[in-house]
């Protein structure tokens, strides 16, 4: 295989490109203009409907990036700087000279040979191309664009790999190709070494565990990034504790060492460009990451250098140092002129992924946007700019990038089962099913396809067709332990009991989780219940639901069946983002060490806001105990819950007085403890800063929104409205908990949240809940006369056990055991003592 404008075949090769050029040079001047370059490129993309918006951006980066080689405004690009295109691995001549139909004369001379933008996308970024992004020539590479002034590259070697030999970002010296040659017979020795160690029983160098890594949704690295250039190639695990490891280690340092020789500094960094890729593309990617750190000492303002050490951090696992190299790689490529510019989409895409990778979803969402609009085709930052989305809660917006994405590239599998997630969330299920279907037709083993498709089936209650997707994903994944859970709970659905069992046994083996061991025995439970004679399926006869004003309080001290449930929402929404383990002080600490420039909203009113990406900054050093996908869980739910409302208008600021106001509630400390933080976050705003007391305005607004957050079926609005909030007098701390602890309109549920949490550690014996069967946790509510008893959810949802019918239902709360035994005892010592009067 010879590189296109390498020696071999470069004749055929440019008669090819020579025959599409004439093609479109419809009034011969020598040139393509506008009109002329967009026949070119909607008939080499006969898949892809594009705009008109869509052609002129791509035209205008095309003769913007080549305008070398524009002739005349009028004339356009000529044959030279069509050429120049494909060199740079725009395109795939091969394929744009078939789809043309066009053919070659019997003297054009031999074999065409593979050409170097054969892995790339045409400049116009093909809908049915697999890597390349844009339509200004950025490559999954660096993309940068050869300048005039750059030194000429030597002819590239036959068995060169294609990134060497393109002229925009390939080899400059001929000592870098002397490294390059030296490299591979160095990773050939050591290859052959481990394979021969492996075939006699030693460490193989090839991890068959991950043999389908490439069955789940990709995370969007290019080619470059990811490893292997071929995402079907098998991952390479080296050992690099062997003799022969640390010897090749040796032999690399030596070729360092002639890197380090060279005349000048732009062949030193050529050298370790080469070297560093070199070990890149072998998967030696700590090897790899030396090389490019020489890179960045040899010049600390090249994009290109912090973008690959970049990229061999993230591949060994380190991604909060992979963001940081990104972040100097997007400082360099701003301040490095047009040129860097080229490089700055790929950039912003893999900060974004090394920042999901951390858990800041909101900040890698910015880079994904961002990636998109400096390339309005890169159609791999439209996928994971809805993917983002997706994970934040925003699923119309991701609906439309997810679909954008698949308008460029419509053979897109991963984009398909994210669209298809995204539009199960908004209720399109059928939709979704055809989404996730397209998905696994592209790709029969895709997992997080067949997953969710299982999952969207169980919701729809379709158990028989849910079980199956499971078994599918366990034929590619035997050891996917949330497959057989859900396919044990898609078994017990459809009836399979005797199989459900096996099913969660073996994913109890998998995991060990403590849940899946309650689940065990919850099943367990219920099969030893029996089924009414003559009735319908169990679950049809379980329970009834009973109207509101027939359930009866026994006390003032039990709680409303309305506030328990909707303090049951606040609750998960508290575990979901973790803020019970957020200690309050921790808020005043950030309003003490946190500086925030003071705007105007648009009402002229002055705040401290501060956009989403940066309060997830803040969040994250608050919930730094989380795991990365923990993390991301509960910036889900905070986005979704707390900062839709405080950013209604969609300006991606929020107010971060307010913010911390909203929160304080709800983490943990004493309940005056966070009472206060509710009030000092409000006087930390600027319009309250400096004094003691806050605006009562203030204080309106704050609970009205505190109550469209947690409480959003009460219809606060309307309520508030007779209050105003406009009254310019002040409020004292006294005052405000008189507002804040309204029971009618204020947040006094604070107290029923409190007792949930403290509930949290209080068990029953081995007393069950009548309704559902599960093990009571916290509170027992208790009906007075037929003495079954109800968890706090199952009494929130008004259910009682279809056997008992009767007008109204009383019932009585009880905190624990002994509170239960103690009015047992005194209900005994009335009656005993009614017995001895009545005697």
């Amino acid at each position: 295989m010879v590189p296109a404008g390498g020696v071999g075949g470069r004749g055929t090769r440019a008669e090819k490109v020579r025959r599409i050029f004439e093609r479109f040079d419809v009034n011969g001047d020598g040139g393509l203009n506008r009109e002329e370059m967009a026949a070119l490129v909607v008939s080499v993309n006969p898949r892809v409907k594009f705009s008109d918006d869509q052609i002129s951006a791509i035209l205008d980066e095309v003769f913007r990036t080549y305008a070398d080689f524009i002739a005349a405004p009028d004339v356009g690009l000529t044959l030279p700087g069509l050429i120049r295109t494909y060199d740079d691995g725009a395109g795939d001549v091969d394929r744009d000279f078939d789809a043309l139909g066009l053919s070659l004369s019997a003297d054009a001379g031999g074999e065409e040979s593979d050409s170097v933008g054969a892995a790339s996308d045409v400049v116009v970024a093909s809908a049915s191309s697999s890597t390349a992004p844009a339509a200004s020539g950025i490559l999954f590479d660096d993309g940068l664009l050869a300048s005039a002034s750059a030194p000429k590259p030597p002819p590239p070697r036959a068995a060169a790999p294609p990134w060497a030999a393109s002229s925009n970002h390939g080899i400059l010296f001929d000592s870098s190709w002397t490294i390059l040659d030296d490299l591979e017979i160095l990773v050939k020795r050591l290859r052959s070494k481990q394979l021969q160690r492996a075939a006699t029983g030693g460490a193989s160098s090839y991890d068959n565990n991950n043999s389908h890594f490439d069955s789940f949704s990709e995370a969007g690295w290019s080619r470059e990034i990811s490893g292997p250039s071929d995402s079907s190639e098998r991952r390479i695990s080296w050992d690099e504790k062997s003799r022969d490891y640390l010897t090749f280690v040796k032999e690399v340092t030596v070729l360092r060492g002639r890197a380090d020789a060279a005349r000048t500094r732009e062949e030193a960094f050529d050298n370790h460009m080469v070297l560093g890729r070199g070990l890149y593309e072998h998967q030696l990617f700590r090897e790899s990451l030396i090389s490019f750190r020489r890179l960045c000492e040899l010049k600390p303002t090249d994009a290109r250098a912090h973008f690959r050490a970049g990229n061999a951090l993230y591949a060994i696992g380190r991604h909060a140092d992979a963001k940081e190299e990104f972040l100097l790689a997007l400082e360099a490529a701003e301040a490095g002129g047009t040129q860097s510019a080229e490089i700055l989409p790929q950039i912003n895409v893999n900060l974004g992924i090394a920042m999901e990778a951390e858990g800041m979803i909101l900040g890698a969402c910015e880079h994904y946007r961002e990636a998109a609009i400096l390339c309005p085709t890169h159609f791999r930052a439209l996928k994971l700019l809805g993917s983002a989305l997706f994970g934040v809660g925003e699923y119309r917006a991701a609906e439309k990038a997810l679909e954008e994405a698949i308008f460029l590239r419509q053979d897109y599998a991963d984009a398909h089962c994210d669209l298809g997630s995204a539009l199960h969330a908004l209720g399109e299920d059928e939709r979704a099913t055809q989404e996730f279907q397209k998905a696994i037709d592209l790709k029969p083993g895709h997992v997080d396809a067949l997953y969710n498709l299982g999952g969207l089936f169980m919701d729809a209650g379709r158990f028989p067709r849910a079980s199956e997707m499971f078994s599918r994903v366990l034929s590619v994944r035997p050891n996917h332990w949330r497959a057989q859970l859900n396919k044990a709970v898609a078994l017990l659905g459809a009836g399979e009991s005797d199989e459900a069992k096996r099913a969660l046994k073996e994913a109890f083996r998998m995991t060990q989780r403590i849940e899946v061991y309650d689940a065990i025995a919850h099943l367990k439970v219920l099969q030893k219940k029996k089924k009414p004679k003559g009735s319908g399926t169990e679950s049809e006869r379980a329970y009834l639901v009973i109207e509101p004003s027939k359930f009866k309080r026994a006390g003032r001290k039990t709680t409303l069946r309305q506030e328990l449930a909707v303090a049951l929402d606040i609750r998960a929404f508290q575990r979901v983002a973790r803020l019970n383990r957020c200690d309050v002080d921790l808020l005043k600490k950030e309003m003490n060490e946190t500086d925030v420039p003071i705007s105007y909203s648009g009402s002229g009113e002055p705040e401290k806001s501060i956009r989403k990406a940066a309060l997830e900054v803040i969040l994250q050093r608050l919930l730094q105990f989380l795991k990365p996908e923990t993390f991301q869980g509960a910036i889900k739910a905070i986005n979704e819950k707390v900062l839709s409302v405080l950013d209604a208008t969609g300006s991606g600021r929020v107010d971060l007085g307010m913010f911390f106001a909203i929160l304080a509630p709800l983490c943990s400390g004493p309940t005056e403890k966070r009472k206060r933080g509710v009030f000092d976050s409000l006087l930390w705003r600027p319009s309250n800063e400096g004094g003691v007391n806050i605006r009562r305005s203030d204080a309106i607004t704050y609970i009205k929104l505190l109550r469209a957050v947690y409480i959003p079926s009460y219809g606060v609005s309307d309520m508030l409205e007779v209050h105003g909030e406009s009254d310019p007098s002040m409020v004292s701390y006294s005052e405000f908990l008189e507002m804040f602890n309204d029971p009618d309109w204020g947040f006094g549920i604070l107290d029923t949240l409190i007792k949930l949490e403290a509930g949290d550690r209080i068990r029953h014996g081995r007393r069950s809940c009548s309704v559902c069967q599960y093990p009571i946790i916290g509170s027992r509510f208790t009906e007075i006369k037929l003495q079954f008893s109800l968890c706090s959810r199952c009494y929130s949802e008004g259910k009682v056990p279809s056997n008992f019918k009767q007008e109204e239902f009383l019932f009585k709360e009880y905190g624990n055991e002994s509170e239960a035994m103690k009015d047992m005892c005194r209900c005994f010592n009335m009656y005993s003592t009614s017995l001895q009067v009545d005697a």
